[in-house]
């Protein structure tokens, strides 16, 4: 038989095939960015429940309690208690050179887009954007989106391509479209979005938003707000140093695959790097992976197309029937 040649459509089977195990290998890099998720998820759920103590010493649950009555009783005048996830916290224990007590503050969001520096605003942080994707990684993945993308894009101005997928991930994550909302009455969030932030609240006394208030903590306790979001930013970094390992790999990939002139090169390249394909099962396969040239899907398929005058009803039974076949 005479060798086949390569063309884009293997190069592209390939490339996908490949970069796929490269994502799946048990790599160091890999290994870090799970552990660092991890450890993640375990500094949310504590220091969350120092920020509890934190912001309830301020607020006592018993004052809540009575201004929702006034509340109730009064209406808008005494509309003064709010849930937030949001929080400046502030310890006043160091000095200046003079010896004069500062204080130190710092903004504390525990939502799933908040802020990775302290920076209240960051309805645009590409950093906020990164932990998100990279949390709900497997799931964003699942749907057929690049939860990498920002990750891939390091370095590179703003384009189309990388808002597209930037977009499509903030959509699927349910994130709204107007983040400088803190209170649970404005949060447009929903989904998945939703969901993370919904265990994070706490009730607050203010009718503003908490860049008015600075509640009060030990410098030890600021010191542990300051850990969990070094936690979090440790997600992003992580998954910035998995995902550059996996690039530096494919771009070599890339050039490899360019060069071969057959695809019998390209599965030798995949046997050399442990991964093992079928040249013809790579022929019989679309770029989706769906068997095409088996006599009864083409025939079945073909058929299909003849038929102007199917109603929808009957094209989606014929397409799922297709579909099943080619599984089979």
């Amino acid at each position: 038989m005479s060798k086949i040649r390569m063309n884009t459509e293997y190069r592209n089977k390939l490339y996908n095939r490949i970069k796929d195990v490269f994502e799946k290998e048990d790599t160091q890099e890999r290994q870090s960015f799970l552990e660092a998720r991890e450890n993640f998820n375990e500094s949310q759920k504590n220091t969350f429940e120092l920020a509890r103590q934190v912001v309830e010493r301020s607020y006592p649950t018993e004052d809540v309690a009575t201004l929702r009555k006034f509340k109730k009783k009064y209406g808008d005048p005494c509309d003064v208690v709010a849930k937030d996830k949001c929080f400046y916290f502030a310890h006043n224990e160091d000095v200046d050179e003079d010896g004069e007590k500062t204080e130190t503050q710092s903004h504390f969001d525990f939502g799933l887009f908040g802020n990775l520096n302290g920076n209240e605003n960051y309805s645009s942080s590409e950093d906020s954007q990164h932990f998100a994707h990279a949390y709900y990684r497997e799931e964003l993945k699942a749907k057929g989106l690049n939860p990498d993308i920002i990750a891939q894009q390091n370095g590179k101005d703003d384009n189309p391509h990388k808002t597209k997928h930037i977009d499509a991930n903030n959509k699927f994550l349910g994130k709204s479209g107007n983040s400088n909302y803190y209170h649970s009455d404005n949060d447009n969030n929903i989904g998945m979005s939703k969901d993370f932030n919904a265990p994070f609240y706490l009730d607050v006394i203010g009718t503003s938003h908490c860049r008015s208030r600075a509640i009060a903590c030990t410098k030890d306790e600021y010191n542990i707000f300051l850990a969990w979001r070094t936690a979090k930013a440790n997600v992003v970094s992580k998954h910035q140093t998995w995902i550059d390992s996996i690039t530096k790999q494919t771009d070599q990939l890339k050039i490899g695959l360019k060069a071969y002139r057959y695809l019998s090169e390209g599965i030798e390249l995949a046997s050399e790097l442990g991964i093992k394909l079928d040249e013809a099962e790579l022929v019989r396969t679309n770029s989706t992976g769906l068997t095409i040239y088996n006599p009864s899907n083409l025939a079945s398929m073909i058929k299909g197309m003849k038929n102007k005058n199917q109603t929808r009803e009957d094209k989606i039974k014929a397409r799922l029937q297709y579909e099943k076949q080619s599984v089979n």
